[in-house]
């Protein structure tokens, strides 16, 4: 039995909606649908009656549901006191980045910070958008680096979380040059020819923001979805072999971009959105313990004027 699978319970006995928990859980519902039913055949027991709607749990699901929510709390509380214990490690920075950006923004973002902290030790956590920010609302890194748009903010309270700006990025769409350097594949297309689309799987973080770009388009372009994938890097591959139009971070397809290989499908301005890219982390005096080196590189990325904000001290 795996603990996801109870975070997944968890999610769809408050939402009583799978399609809504597994957007939630960033996984496609076809997959969370597998989970649960995996958790129910652990326990041996049907637990969600899937003959009623909205979706309600079986009296053994209810009872199920108080035990689940405890055996989360038992854990997580368990772990953070064996990280406050931990002895060892501590010039080691946890971090917890969404895929897309652990392959694209923190390697060059790291050596940037090299000139003025020196060689920073580093454990990076690639995951989706939910378990990252899981990871720091456990307790369980120093740092969470994630994209950031107005329409889908993420909800870390002000009180309990800093954040600041490390940069910003455009998502557009990128499509395979053709031998005259021009996109083999570009919107807006020709009224009624549909264009193949590389689509990130529902309830992806970028999926979901690309739906915020497609909304926003008028009229709204004809597209044939097909390949999906979870990861940005899985989709530029398939764009390049020329399989069809994806929406892309400019940080993941600058050197193809650069040597001719991807062009932009899009005329500049349109079909774009542009976000954040942000750090956060749990606020001095709200955790057991802060290692120095998280608290001195929070120092150097946090903006003067915030500081002042945050701690009016002279110092």
């Amino acid at each position: 039995m795996e603990t996801k699978w109870l975070e997944d319970f968890i999610a769809l006995a408050e939402t009583r909606s799978f399609s809504r928990a597994a957007q939630l859980r960033h996984v496609t519902q076809p997959a969370f649908s597998r989970r649960i039913q995996s958790l129910e055949a652990w326990a041996g027991i049907d637990l969600v009656d899937r003959s009623s709607y909205p979706t309600r749990l079986t009296q053994a699901g209810e009872t199920f549901h108080a035990q689940a929510l405890e055996m989360i709390a038992a854990l997580q509380s368990t772990r953070n006191l064996m990280r406050s214990q931990q002895a060892v490690g501590q010039d080691v920075l946890e971090l917890a980045v969404p895929h897309t950006l652990s392959f694209t923004f923190f390697p060059h973002w790291l050596m940037g910070l090299r000139p003025q902290l020196g060689m920073l030790k580093t454990r990076l956590h690639a995951l989706n958008v939910h378990d990252a920010v899981l990871r720091l609302t456990e307790g369980s890194c120093d740092l969470l680096i994630a994209y950031h748009h107005p329409s889908l903010p993420l909800e870390l309270p002000a009180d309990r979380y800093d954040m600041c700006s490390l940069g910003s990025e455009t998502l557009a769409p990128y499509a395979r040059a053709g031998v005259d350097g021009q996109a083999l594949l570009r919107l807006p297309a020709l009224p009624g020819v549909a264009v193949p689309f590389l689509g990130y799987a529902p309830g992806a973080y970028m999926a979901r923001l690309v739906d915020v770009i497609l909304k926003q388009a008028q009229p709204t372009p004809l597209l044939e979805k097909v390949y999906e994938t979870d990861i940005a890097e899985g989709l530029k591959a398939m764009a390049l072999e020329g399989h069809g139009l994806a929406f892309l971070p400019i940080s993941s397809v600058q050197r193809e971009l650069d040597e001719g290989r991807l062009v932009r499908a899009a005329a500049s301005g349109s079909f774009e959105l542009t976000m954040d890219i942000r750090a956060y982390r749990a606020r001095p005096g709200t955790t057991r313990h802060t290692k120095p080196l998280a608290a001195a590189l929070w120092d150097f990325l946090e903006p003067r004027e915030e500081r002042a904000v945050r701690d009016p001290s002279p110092a």
